[in-house]
């Protein structure tokens, strides 16, 4: 599901970013025109959410596909009027790399992810930090949350394929990505 297909297509741009074929992502689901929250995005585009067709679709790909799979907004973001986006995380079944910037906040941002992730028993493979490295933000999400940040990103100008994948190599030269994978 993308919300905010009119201001910006995330699909398209994570395809370029990866130099990935159209062919490897999923475009069907719910693609909403306001960038808002999932269920205030499709009210108001006069449709609403339902987990059951998403399943549907994504049991319907081949099994051996790896997916990526993004949260919009969040894992507390409301989907509809009784789901959250945890809820289609749970469906899933795939463990969950959150996504943190690195400055003030996201301590208590990122430990409240971890607890709603684990309230539900989702499997956390890590933290990615995003933003200028913040050694003391690192070790209390590591030592509080007891989670490995697997990766730090430094914000990218400019945000191109060659820079993210620069990034990414740096990453995984710092081997976390090599250890969460069993290389």
């Amino acid at each position: 599901m993308q919300t905010g297909i009119e201001a910006d297509d995330d699909t398209a741009e994570v395809l370029r970013l990866a130099g990935a074929a159209s062919a490897q992502a999923l475009r069907e689901g719910v693609r909403l025109p306001r960038p808002l929250s999932p269920h205030l995005s499709a009210s108001l585009a006069g449709t609403s959410i339902s987990l059951p067709p998403l399943m549907d679709l994504a049991w319907a790909q081949p099994d051996g596909d790896r997916w990526i799979v993004e949260g919009a907004g969040g894992v507390l973001v409301p989907l509809n009027d009784r789901e959250l986006m945890v809820d289609l995380i749970s469906v899933l079944g795939l463990p969950a790399v959150i996504a943190a910037r690195s400055g003030l906040g996201t301590i208590n941002h990122t430990l409240l992810t971890i607890e709603a992730l684990r309230a539900r028993a989702i499997p956390i493979a890590g933290v990615v930090m995003v933003g200028a490295r913040n050694p003391d933000n690192r070790v209390a999400i590591e030592t509080r949350g007891h989670v490995p940040v697997i990766g730090e990103l430094p914000r990218l100008e400019p945000f191109t394929p060659e820079a993210l994948q620069q990034a990414a190599e740096g990453i995984a030269r710092g081997g976390e990505l090599d250890a969460l994978l069993g290389g």
